[in-house]
């Protein structure tokens, strides 16, 4: 892979990074304070093609590269990691309807979601069940005019906020993935959770009681869900490094700044050699990550057999990595960098459920593990 980028993916980074900047950090302190994002955002980001990044363009998507996509999530998240993540998750849901739907379903949604008219969620996780999908509760019961759904998710991001949520659930033929409209009878979510991070995201759980749901919101096939649900994670845990990184190149931009005018001892903190070394040592960590990273998103792109375990590993490196980079980073602001004002432990706090969402970072050791031993059988 050439790691150079060409001038149209140059322009998609600037485009998303002017986007951000415009639209996005100047209010994300209000936002976690609010813990909402105000829904005109997502319809401006819409405009330009950000609500389907990776869908069709037969539906109004953008059919933009994994390449592209974490671009432009390092990008946006440069002004807020917990914004352009939730971003990241309805595109992970707009993919999974653009690649597994049925025409009806795509006709019924894609059009919507891709200018975010429609925002959606992913449920997967249960309060009883994270990584071990086979302690999944929620069942939907097929009957002669529609699915009944019975279950709880949790840690919903964009529970009673999203318009429309992709929920796994076991039926007869094994788990599926089945789509619920939030006017849908039956449906109900619980209390906004109090998280250390991602505090703009409304958090909830998602309640389903007898919940009434169409027939026809039956994503692709019966007993296929887990494994539209294990290849739109492909993607997303791509994206959320992509998340990870921006936040963590966001605050060592800040900390070099800082560290240009902050004096001690007479001297300038980057004038110190033991200091200096710290910076080259957080400036070679964010390279590899980032190189590792498109690397990964390559091998999506082109389809290659090992793109999962690539994905995994993509995610938990990226992740850790750059979770210690923000850290470092306060640590270099001293008492400043534990200021809300300095936004250095915003970055912090937003960053570290990186390390356990979209298969936590121990899951994805034994992925890659999983992977490697299929390469090795053959």
């Amino acid at each position: 892979m050439d790691f150079n980028l060409t001038e149209e993916q140059e322009a998609v980074f600037e485009m998303a990074l002017g986007l951000g900047e415009k639209f996005i950090s100047p209010h994300a302190k209000s936002w976690e304070s609010q813990e909402t994002i105000p829904k005109d955002l997502w319809q401006t980001l819409g405009e330009y093609g950000l609500g389907g990044i990776n869908t069709s363009i037969d539906y109004g998507g953008s059919s933009l590269k994994r390449v592209d996509s974490v671009l432009i999530f390092e990008a946006l998240s440069m002004a807020c990691p917990s914004v352009a993540a939730f971003l990241s998750i309805h595109n992970m849901c707009s993919w999974m309807i653009d690649t597994f739907g049925s025409v009806e379903l795509k006709e019924k949604y894609l059009e919507k979601t891709n200018e975010m008219s429609c925002i959606m969620s992913y449920c997967l996780t249960e309060p009883g069940s994270g990584s071990d999908a086979a302690a999944m509760a929620t069942k939907a019961v097929k009957l002669n005019d529609r699915w009944e759904m019975t279950g709880t998710k949790s840690f919903i991001s964009g529970g009673g906020y999203s318009d429309s949520y992709i929920v796994m659930c076991k039926t007869d033929e094994g788990i599926s993935s089945i789509i619920v409209d939030e006017d849908s009878p039956g449906l109900s979510f619980g209390g906004l959770e109090d998280k250390m991070g991602w505090r703009a995201q409304p958090t909830r759980q998602v309640q389903m009681d007898n919940c009434r749901v169409p027939l026809e919101n039956l994503l692709g096939i019966q007993g296929k869900g887990f494994t539209y649900a294990m290849s739109g994670l492909d993607g997303g845990r791509l994206n959320i490094a992509a998340c990870s990184l921006g936040g963590a190149q966001q605050a060592f931009n800040q900390t070099l700044a800082y560290m240009n005018e902050r004096k001690a001892f007479g001297k300038r903190l980057d004038e110190f050699q033991v200091l200096q070394f710290r910076i080259a040592d957080i400036e070679t960590d964010l390279q590899v990550a980032r190189n590792f990273l498109r690397y990964a998103a390559w091998k999506m792109d082109e389809g290659h057999s090992d793109k999962t375990k690539f994905c995994a590993m993509a995610k938990r490196y990226v992740t850790d990595v750059c979770w210690k980079v923000a850290n470092d980073c306060l640590q270099l602001h001293g008492g400043y960098g534990y200021l809300a004002d300095y936004g250095i432990e915003k970055t912090v706090r937003d960053l570290r459920v990186h390390q356990i969402l979209e298969g936590t970072n121990e899951i994805m050791r034994m992925v890659v593990f999983r992977e490697l031993k299929k390469e090795q059988s053959g």
